[in-house]
């Protein structure tokens, strides 16, 4: 087995799609974190677009969470794609709905004034629905195997739990996402992929952008 060391930073929701692939697999693995706002020199010479997640592989850099999914997938098993060809076409689809998802949610965040920021929300409210009209019955995204979706989305609804703490803030309101959200929270591969307080990283963050959410949550 190759020694696999994955580069990471505390917060970024695609390290942690990577951490829970890698876990579902009950693959060992190194974890070495960075400072995003201050990157050092070695990591600039290994990542081409300064960005995390990172996988080494036997020394061999890949970059981009969604090369290293395809990575693991074509190199170890169990897989988390469906074996149908058009599944996994669907499926590749909403790898990138939830990368979408993830943009918009960026953008609600830091949005600096009410305008901007309640059109961001009813970006996310939209996505959220055409979600729940896709989900199956659970208890993952596509019914009883958890794939590479269940793994992009684990990370998505993090930042659901942060908003949910805000007054009137509540997003996800469908029961069936509200349903594959708590399934995905217990699932081991999922409570690991990141440190034990993230939650305070994630409030404190918030609460430092310079937008209209930020306010709400150091206000809070």
């Amino acid at each position: 087995m190759p020694a696999l060391t994955l580069v990471s930073h505390h917060l970024c929701p695609y390290v942690q799609r990577a951490a829970i692939a890698l876990a579902e697999r009950e693959l060992p693995f190194e974890r070495v974190w960075i400072d995003l706002t201050d990157k050092p020199d070695w990591f600039l010479r290994l990542s081409p677009l300064g960005r995390v997640p990172l996988l080494q592989v036997d020394g061999h850099v890949i970059f981009e969470s969604a090369v290293i999914l395809e990575y693991l997938e074509e190199t170890t098993s169990p897989a988390l794609h469906p074996a149908n060809a058009l599944a996994r076409a669907d499926h590749r689809g909403w790898i990138e709905f939830g990368s979408t998802l993830l943009a918009d949610i960026a953008g609600f965040y830091n949005a600096p004034e009410g305008a901007g920021f309640a059109a961001r929300r009813a970006a996310i409210v939209d996505k959220l629905a055409r979600l729940e009209a896709r989900l199956s019955e659970g208890p993952w995204f596509d019914g009883p195997a958890f794939s590479l979706v269940d793994a992009v989305f684990a990370p998505v609804f993090r930042y659901f739990d942060a908003f949910d703490r805000l007054p009137d803030l509540a997003l996800v309101d469908g029961p069936k996402l509200a349903r594959w959200r708590r399934a995905l929270a217990e699932r081991p591969s999922v409570r690991a992929a990141v440190v034990p307080d993230f939650d305070r990283r994630l409030r404190q963050f918030l609460a430092a952008r310079p937008s209209h959410l930020g306010r709400m949550v150091a206000a809070a």
